[in-house]
């Protein structure tokens, strides 16, 4: 009886520590050489663009978020670096060598330098600028619920003063000095061809000729 009772305990504990292996063998194998299906799907980094790189003061930038968290706020912020060439009031260097001034341009009220904008449900957005600086302008966004974040940097040029700077200006007297002298030498011809009509005819009828 015993005999039995342990040989009965053996194969109730072979039943039990096989069993997970039979089970996993009863499952269908990948065969080798067929293609898989893809893993779960991962969500594409956000991004931010802007439609211009590189604008005048005073112009707008108009900002796009793709990839963020459907319906949420996004937080941009924005900071400036000043431009290596070019400040205002100082001539700036144009590619043919030749100078032009810059005007610097004031606005009563500064472009705020943090905004929010809201995505739809495909966590995209729009959001427009208008930049009152001039310089290097980094705009940082970032999702408040995904944490998600993206960035994009513009140049803000600053206005060209009238003219170009390499033109001389335009005043009453540089003007009128020229027009005064071809006046002069108009009516001094004019009377010396009065004149010369005058002799010729003088001489014609005998009348410039001695008694």
């Amino acid at each position: 009886m015993r005999l039995s009772r342990i040989i009965m305990a053996l194969t109730a504990g072979l039943a039990v520590v096989l069993a997970p292996t039979a089970a996993g063998a009863a499952q269908p194998q990948p065969a080798p050489g067929v293609p898989q299906p893809p893993p779960d799907y991962v969500p594409q980094p956000a991004s931010l663009t802007a439609n211009r790189t590189t604008i005048v003061i005073g112009q707008t930038v108009v900002l796009t978020g793709t990839n963020f968290g459907p319906n949420e706020i996004v937080d941009i912020d924005v900071s400036l670096a000043p431009l290596a060439a070019s400040v205002p009031g100082q001539p700036a260097r144009r590619s043919d060598g030749s100078t032009v001034a810059m005007a610097a341009v004031a606005y009563p009220q500064p472009a705020p330098r943090h905004f929010t904008a809201y995505t739809n449900a495909q966590g995209r957005f729009t959001k427009s600028y208008r930049p009152t600086e001039v310089g290097q302008l980094t705009f940082t966004a970032t999702g408040r619920e995904s944490g998600r974040t993206a960035s994009v940097t513009i140049t803000v040029l600053p206005k060209k003063k009238p003219g170009g700077g390499n033109q001389l200006p335009v005043t009453g007297d540089s003007m009128g000095t020229p027009l005064k002298v071809g006046g002069g030498l108009v009516g001094a011809g004019a009377v010396l061809m009065l004149g010369s009509l005058v002799w010729r005819r003088r001489n014609r009828f005998g009348m410039g000729s001695p008694r």
